[in-house]
């Protein structure tokens, strides 16, 4: 295999996240849609990644649309059963055909294991950091539990384990790694993290509204993407991010961690997670057992 000739893992089907674990208790809850715009930001800073959306993806002409499948894409790797492997099937199948080459002229594959691993790899620091708003900081061993099941949904992906550091203490410098010599600015990112950026409207009703609304919402992602990086990669992209900026990034979870957790499972849960959590508490005669976090 060459580095743009990717293969595909063989083997027994991976596990998805067990039912009761941690990414039961946090992937579907609605807090965690206030880290993807960072995530997201976070994976097309690097350059092959980068390319490759801006090349295939709809992200501009469809980004209402491909936000929902992608949410229903990452709720299915959690919370799917044998439906999470079939889709990180359908994701590969998909990338297969993503290739060409970045502005600096490098060729990419979107299946390069090493590029394929990064856009994986950034859900674990940006989610980590965004909880320390949003919710009760990890333990130290709720943090390896949290790592080890994200490389369990890495596995329904097709990530071999050699492609990923294999604990936390191997990921933070393969991290800080990828911050210093390939993560960079580069247009994706400018356009992601404008105050002014070009964004249609959503399907249906709103586009009544929308020139009222968008210059709010379009400012609420950017705040929420730059805000929700880690500081050591929102420095690595060059993004500032005043102590006006933090304080006011403060009030707002403050608002969040006094609201959310007191919500009714009906309104707290993505209806697919809701659905999940309630029909293995079933089969479960009752309930898991609560080894989670609590928010």
């Amino acid at each position: 295999m060459t580095q743009h000739e990717p293969d595909i893992p063989s083997g027994p089907d991976p596990s998805p996240p067990p039912p009761g674990g941690i990414l039961w208790d946090t992937a579907g809850d609605i807090r965690s849609l206030l880290a993807l715009p960072a995530a997201f930001v976070l994976q097309v800073a690097h350059p092959a990644v980068g390319a490759g959306v801006d090349d295939h993806s709809v992200f501009r002409t469809d980004p209402w649309g491909r936000g929902a499948r992608s949410l229903n894409s990452v709720l299915l790797w959690v919370y799917g059963g044998e439906a999470a492997v079939e889709e990180g099937r359908r994701l590969r199948r998909v990338h297969r055909t993503v290739r060409g080459t970045d502005p600096s002229g490098r060729r990419y594959h979107a299946l390069t294991p090493a590029y394929y691993a990064w856009v994986h790899a950034t859900g674990y620091p940006v989610a980590r950091y965004a909880r320390r708003y949003f919710a009760r900081p990890f333990t130290a061993e709720e943090d390896e539990r949290f790592y080890a099941e994200w490389l369990m949904v890495g596995r329904i992906l097709g990530i071999r384990d050699r492609d990923m550091p294999q604990t936390t203490a191997d990921f933070w410098p393969y991290y800080h790694r990828m911050l210093a010599l390939e993560i960079a600015p580069n247009a994706v990112v400018s356009e992601l993290t404008s105050a002014h950026r070009a964004l249609p409207a959503p399907p249906g009703a709103a586009r009544l509204v929308w020139p009222l609304v968008r210059p709010l919402l379009v400012r609420g992602l950017r705040f929420l993407s730059v805000g929700l990086l880690p500081p050591e990669a929102r420095d690595a992209l060059g993004l500032p991010w005043s102590p006006r900026d933090e304080r006011r990034l403060r009030r707002f979870a403050a608002l969040v961690r006094l609201t959310v957790p007191h919500l009714p499972e009906r309104l707290r849960y993505l209806s697919v997670a809701r659905e999940a959590r309630s029909e293995s508490r079933v089969r479960a005669g009752g309930g898991w057992s609560r080894s989670s976090p609590r928010p």
